[in-house]
């Protein structure tokens, strides 16, 4: 059996990154209805179906994340998504969290749940085939957020949740979220960015959490959505990866969330990173800019299910290319 070392080493393979299809069941239920699609768990379940079973995913995408309704259902032909996953040439995940909520004494953010039973559940998961899992937290930042409680609560979360990981077995990945909402500047997002992340660092330390079998999914630093100019991917690239300079070489890799951006974008900022040398390798575990496309074209319908395999391959084999360097080489038609 594999280390949790070793788990998280071929997450972070060469030229692969991790696929994120573990929205929550509201947030899921909510895409469907906006796709024209009825929310059923049905329609959940053959849409992640779709998703997994795309010819040659394996080929840039070394994990696919599962929420906890997909990791108990099976496949049209009765296999359980967790073996199908791992016959499908990837390695299965799991959400272990139970979503963010709003937390009394901290108005307007959010503590992510989910610590009670939490060593118990992951063992169950990791019998079931699961061999990492990942945790959310999100920061929103204004002129006096995120507050040091909220920061302090959530990183205290991750660091419980990474060292319970490791207890089961599982690799880590761990996900401090500071989200885009806002009109803030690019250096604003580094600063709050670089500020979670040493509180998160101090956690993971205090609950002896081995960095080697961590794998880090930041939000790459940006200016708010509601900000009056886009930053180019150099910009963007040169503060993430100097925001990121503060984490030790021994950390098992950095996969980004895409965190909102339209797809062709968080492909060119990616593709920026890998210009800058550094200790770990960079790449994405991407939700929505992987798998909106997919289920654009598809929107539950039978004889579409090709065209959302169609149209998620085209985003994974973009980021694929992306994270090797060469997305403009070969794609030099492509407006940046």
């Amino acid at each position: 059996m594999a280390t949790y070392r070793e788990i998280a080493a071929q997450l972070m393979a060469h030229g692969k990154g991790i696929l994120a299809a573990d929205e929550s069941v509201p947030t899921m239920s909510a895409r469907l209805v906006a796709a024209g699609v009825e929310a059923t768990e049905e329609n959940r379940r053959a849409y992640r179906e779709m998703l997994i079973s795309t010819p040659g995913l394996d080929d840039a995408v070394s994990g696919v994340i599962l929420c906890d309704e997909t990791f108990g259902q099976r496949l049209s032909d009765g296999t359980p998504f967790p073996q199908a996953v791992a016959a499908f040439g990837m390695l299965p995940g799991i959400k272990a969290d139970n979503r963010a909520r709003p937390w009394p004494g901290l108005p307007g953010e959010k503590v992510t749940e989910g610590l009670d039973g939490l060593p118990d559940r992951l063992a169950h998961y990791a019998q079931r085939g699961a061999v990492f899992a990942k945790w959310r937290s999100v920061f929103t930042i204004t002129d006096t957020k995120p507050s040091p409680g909220a920061i302090r609560a959530n990183a205290s979360g991750l660091g419980r949740y990474a060292a319970a990981c490791q207890e089961a077995g599982l690799a880590a990945i761990v996900e401090p979220e500071v989200l885009m909402d806002g009109d803030h500047s690019r250096g604003r997002c580094a600063s709050v960015t670089a500020t979670v992340h040493d509180a998160v660092r101090t956690e993971l330390a205090a609950f002896n959490v081995d960095l080697s079998g961590v794998i880090l999914k930041p939000n790459m630093v940006l200016e708010g959505q509601d900000y009056p100019a886009p930053s180019a991917p150099r910009l963007v690239a040169d503060a993430t990866t100097r925001m990121l300079d503060a984490w030790p070489p021994h950390l098992a890799g950095v996969a980004f969330l895409s965190g909102g951006q339209e797809p062709e974008r968080a492909t060119d900022n990616l593709e920026a990173m890998q210009h800058h040398r550094t200790p770990w390798p960079l790449t994405f575990c991407f939700g929505r800019a992987l798998v909106s496309p997919a289920l654009d074209a598809w929107r539950g319908k039978v004889d579409r299910v090709a065209d959302g395999q169609s149209a998620l391959a085209k985003r994974v084999t973009a980021n694929g290319v992306a994270v090797l360097g060469q997305l403009h080489a070969l794609l030099p038609a492509r407006s940046g």
